[in-house]
């Protein structure tokens, strides 16, 4: 449809590549570019973000990065509305925006709209579940949870601690199943964006090795100090949204405990390496979930993309 306003979504797990692409995207026409990365938004929390430097954030401008502070909470929904917003601002201005990220639920609450449905997050109750996983074991919450929302017990795994918390907030604040709501979850359509998606998906060992690499750059560069710093700045706990992110969690972890030996902190970095792979896992999964629903164009290498996109939108 002519009205429809281009959207270039540029999707893949951790350390593929996109977010050089996009830069170079940048250089070679007229975007702008909005970052899709529910870890980028917090301030301070650079070096185990792999955040872009100061220096390339002027030369490469990326909007919705360092947005709140760690002790606070961002989600999909405000990431739409904040999204939504800036998309419409840069086409006022004759702007194509390229959205870059990992955090494929935000690609996802974008391209498919979110369910207005759903109650925000209310941390009392959320406490009170916290304090029955204490008392009583996730088992007697999981139970719980089959009760009330039988199909999300069959969705979710015990280990997932996170939705299981999230599918019993719902259901106490409304009285209805996490997934009966999502069923009736209104579709943004038809949209007003014409959305052109792009997917980055490198060869799993050559994603593993990249990996590895960033994670070893990280610790030379002073990642754990940083940690220290925010553990000073803030009163940080490991249940916030900002220590899940992968490599904070881990050195949390070993910088709160008295045996902080050489051997002790290999460990907490193996720790920290297996934690980036499984998320890479994790964003594989969500990436072939959305290219089931959506059109899709795919790339393994970085090169094949550079060409291709050059020629596209050039």
């Amino acid at each position: 449809m002519s009205n429809q306003l281009p959207v270039i979504n540029l999707m893949g797990p951790t350390a593929s590549g996109k977010t050089a692409l996009a830069c170079q995207l940048y250089e070679q026409g007229n975007f702008e570019l909005i970052s899709v990365d529910s870890a980028l938004v917090f301030k301070d929390m650079d070096i185990g973000t792999a955040k872009p430097t100061q220096e390339e954030q002027a030369r490469y401008p990326h909007h919705l990065i360092d947005l709140i502070s760690p002790l606070e909470v961002y989600s999909a929904s405000q990431f739409v509305d904040d999204a939504s917003a800036l998309i419409e601002d840069m086409h006022s201005r004759g702007k194509t925006p390229i959205l870059v990220g990992g955090t494929m639920l935000y690609f996802k609450a974008l391209l498919e709209g979110l369910s207005s449905n759903l109650p925000g997050t209310d941390y009392a109750v959320r406490a009170e579940i916290e304090e029955k996983a204490a008392r009583e074991g996730w088992e007697a919450v999981y139970a719980e949870l089959c009760q009330v929302d039988p199909l999300a017990g069959q969705r979710f795994k015990m280990s997932d601690k996170q939705r299981i918390t999230r599918a019993l907030e719902v259901f106490k604040l409304t009285g209805e199943p996490i997934t009966k709501l999502q069923a009736e979850q209104p579709k943004n359509l038809p949209y007003k964006y014409n959305f052109h998606n792009y997917a980055l998906m490198p060869d799993r060992l050559e994603l593993h090795k990249r990996i590895e690499k960033r994670l070893e750059i990280m610790w030379e560069i002073g990642f754990l100090n940083e940690v220290k710093g925010l553990m000073k700045k803030y009163d940080l706990d490991e249940n916030l949204p900002s220590m899940r992110s992968v490599g904070y969690r881990q050195a949390l972890d070993f910088l709160k405990k008295s045996d902080q030996t050489g051997e002790k902190q290999r460990e907490m970095e193996d720790r920290a390496l297996f934690a980036t792979r499984q998320l890479a896992k994790r964003q594989y999964t969500w990436l072939r979930s959305l290219q089931e629903k959506h059109k899709f164009t795919t790339y393994f290498t970085i090169e094949q993309a550079q060409e291709d996109l050059r020629n596209c939108h050039g």
